[in-house]
């Protein structure tokens, strides 16, 4: 790869550095920390988006000279926005709630090249269908991944793959965080060469 500018993931998630890391550049991670709290009425794709923007804003302003990533990621069920669940019950309630159902993660991301307040965003939508779980499968997995950080309760890059009957998205990097066929398009538009 070609000299190119300071790149930047504004985030502190080891799943999205992970993602990026596959492309083979250097690059440093900057937590935000932004108040993800949803707005009155706002809807999935509205949040995701946002969220992203606001958090590659948030460190762009701090880094001139630089190109900056956001990301974030929302599921959507029925007419709810889901959370991460934070703990093992919670999660529990969640899986229940999905079984054999259809949730929709809205992955979106926002990329800034701070010299000239360029910005490229994108909202990647993945739908998953939940095969019927019973309760103890439900607890095994849970033991297992421990995906009481994820939005949606599962991490589909492990053992959560195996909840599913099927996965329909145009990037399959948007399911775990980072929607990376956006992110290489959006740095080859800022000049920066990616073999």
């Amino acid at each position: 790869m070609s000299t190119s500018p300071r790149i930047i993931l504004a985030s502190s998630s080891k799943y999205r550095r992970e993602l990026l890391a596959r492309l083979g550049f250097v690059f440093e991670s900057i937590s935000p920390d932004i108040d993800e709290t949803p707005l009155g009425g706002e809807g999935a794709t509205a949040l995701a988006a946002r969220l992203a923007r606001e958090k590659a804003q948030k460190i762009a302003v701090r880094t001139p000279d630089a190109i900056v990533i956001g990301s974030d990621q929302v599921a959507s069920f029925e007419t709810d926005i889901i959370g991460k669940p934070g703990s093992k019950p919670r999660a529990a309630a969640q899986l229940r709630r999905f079984s054999g159902q259809e949730v929709e993660l809205l992955t979106a991301v926002c990329v800034i090249r701070t010299e000239t307040t360029e910005a490229v965003g994108a909202v990647v939508p993945t739908t998953v269908r939940f095969r019927s779980l019973s309760d103890s499968e439900i607890d095994a997995y849970l033991e297992v991944d421990q995906p009481f950080d994820c939005a949606g309760s599962f991490k589909a890059e492990k053992f959560g793959i195996a909840l599913f009957e099927w996965i329909r998205s145009d990037d399959p990097t948007a399911l775990p965080g980072l929607p990376l066929i956006t992110v290489v398009s959006a740095l080859r538009s800022f000049g920066v060469k990616i073999a």
